[in-house]
């Protein structure tokens, strides 16, 4: 059974940062280009940022570049999403996900994890 657990969501206030983790079981990391999503409650769930399984390729959304980072472990087989400078509009609940090629669309990635929540505020 493939599992993927985020954990490293909470509430903070804007301009913290927050570090979100996403480990895998039933399933080796290594061989998926990871990605992370969002989504706020009324909206679509939304692309964040994704990485290549061997870490030499990531992409953002305009949203959130510059003050996201994320970032894989394959030994641990844990990808992570450092967050900065957070803002009150960052607030969702966010997901990883494993996708057969890079992708920056839902609809590519075959696994997901249930989300964890992140809220901001002002």
């Amino acid at each position: 059974q493939v599992l993927l657990v985020e954990s490293g969501g909470g509430l903070v206030q804007a301009g913290d940062s927050l570090r979100l983790s996403c480990a895998a079981s039933g399933l080796t990391l290594s061989r998926y280009p990871m990605g992370w999503f969002r989504q706020a409650p009324g909206k679509e769930r939304d692309f964040v940022a994704v990485i290549t399984w061997n870490s030499d390729n990531t992409q953002y959304a305009n949203s959130v570049k510059g003050r996201f980072t994320i970032s894989r472990d394959n030994d641990k087989n844990t990808v992570y999403l450092q967050m900065n400078s957070l803002k009150p509009e960052d607030t969702a609940v966010y997901y990883c996900a494993a996708a057969r090629y890079l992708a920056t669309t839902a609809t590519a990635y075959h696994y997901w994890g249930q989300g964890t929540q992140v809220t901001v505020s002002s």
